[in-house]
């Protein structure tokens, strides 16, 4: 059975999932890369994204592991997608991460304005869906296959699915930085109403992991 799930995903201690005034030198806002080095250090990151054989082993590692179990299709918001904003100008931009990007599997990407599908080396393909949350859900569903969805961010992305109690499981790790500004996760979003109950917390060195499920049986 499909879930939907949102993992390693990271905050701050005051609450900010990417930092303000994102732009091509700031892909995840001004400070938001901080809000990652717990990440971007580990072993399964290493080989993600650069296809390196070292970095960290342990909780941080066996965290990020775990996101990549069973999931075959990505829904991403368009902010995490580029930095490109209102009609697209071309089509030249293809995403932050060059010609082989670390999904390897379809990614569905939130936008209000249309733009033909990208196929990707290593087996990911971009598709832009401008029907809302929904529409990307379900075409993210059929092409799992009973498999996961995962879905990547940014914040409002987030906190839409979270809003119509779409997400069956929320992993946010929290780094011990403080950002100030930017956006913030869980704005306007009240998990307890909407049913979401904190499963597991376990600390290491470098972040907090958090995993927020949804009871079984609440339709809020």
């Amino acid at each position: 059975m499909t879930k939907i799930r949102v993992n390693s995903f990271s905050i701050s201690l005051d609450g900010y999932g990417a930092g303000p005034d994102q732009d091509i030198d700031n892909p995840l806002g001004v400070g938001g890369t901080d809000l990652h080095q717990w990440a971007f250090q580990t072993r399964t990151m290493q080989q993600v994204l650069f296809g390196a054989d070292k970095g960290t082993t342990g909780i941080d590692n066996d965290f990020i592991a775990r996101g990549f179990e069973n999931v075959v299709a990505w829904i991403l918001g368009r902010n995490m997608f580029g930095p490109i904003r209102g009609p697209w100008p071309d089509m030249e931009w293809k995403g932050w991460w060059g010609d082989n990007p670390p999904y390897h599997v379809p990614v569905f990407v939130l936008t209000h304005h249309a733009r033909p599908s990208i196929e990707m080396e290593g087996g990911t393909t971009f598709h832009f869906v401008t029907g809302g949350i929904h529409e990307a859900l379900e075409r993210a569903r059929e092409a799992a296959k009973g498999k996961d969805v995962r879905i990547g961010g940014g914040p409002n992305t987030i906190q839409q699915y979270l809003r119509e109690g779409l997400i069956d499981e929320l992993h946010i790790a929290i780094a011990p930085v403080v950002l100030g500004a930017g956006e913030r996760l869980f704005e306007g979003v009240d998990l307890r109403s909407l049913g979401y109950v904190c499963d597991q917390s376990v600390a290491s060195e470098n972040a907090t992991h958090v995993i927020l499920r949804r009871k079984e049986g609440n339709d809020t």
